[in-house]
């Protein structure tokens, strides 16, 4: 794993294959995830229909990283720190994601992959003593966190 400090948005097509954004596993009863704050709500205003597609995403596959939008250059992962938006990230759910992400990278044979430092902004949580001392076994060099 690498890190730099630089926009998860900043990263094309030609920099990186999959942009990771954290979410949440609430679905609201219209059936679209709940968005609202850090890069998710980010990606929402970029991708108007991702709170339909991630909420169905959660109802077929549940609160796992899952490819939201194929057809994208780079696709879209989403990457589960919370069960609800009004918990702190959960440790054992962004190790688990992150596990879930290796596979699924290894799958689309993924060569680099971005996503920001997860469960540390609306989460609550500390990169330096909580999240980073999780990730840095799981993830390979493959994986860049970053951070503005």
């Amino acid at each position: 794993m690498t890190e730099d400090l630089v926009d998860l948005w900043s990263f094309g097509a030609d920099a990186c294959d999959a942009r990771c954004i954290t979410t949440n596993g609430f679905i609201k009863t219209d059936g679209r995830a709940v968005m609202g704050r850090g890069v998710a709500l980010e990606a929402c205003q970029r991708y108007i229909a991702l709170r339909a597609i991630q909420g169905r995403a959660l109802q077929t596959f549940g609160n796992v990283p899952t490819i939201l939008l194929p057809d994208h250059r780079p696709v879209l992962v989403s990457f589960p720190v919370k069960h609800h938006w009004k918990e702190w990230a959960d440790l054992a759910l962004i190790a688990e994601s992150a596990r879930r992400l290796v596979i699924l990278a290894n799958e689309q044979r993924w060569q680099r992959i971005v996503l920001p430092r997860p469960g540390c902004h609306n989460g609550h949580r500390s990169w330096e003593r909580e999240v980073r001392p999780i990730l840095r076994p799981l993830l390979d060099d493959r994986f860049t966190v970053v951070t503005l």
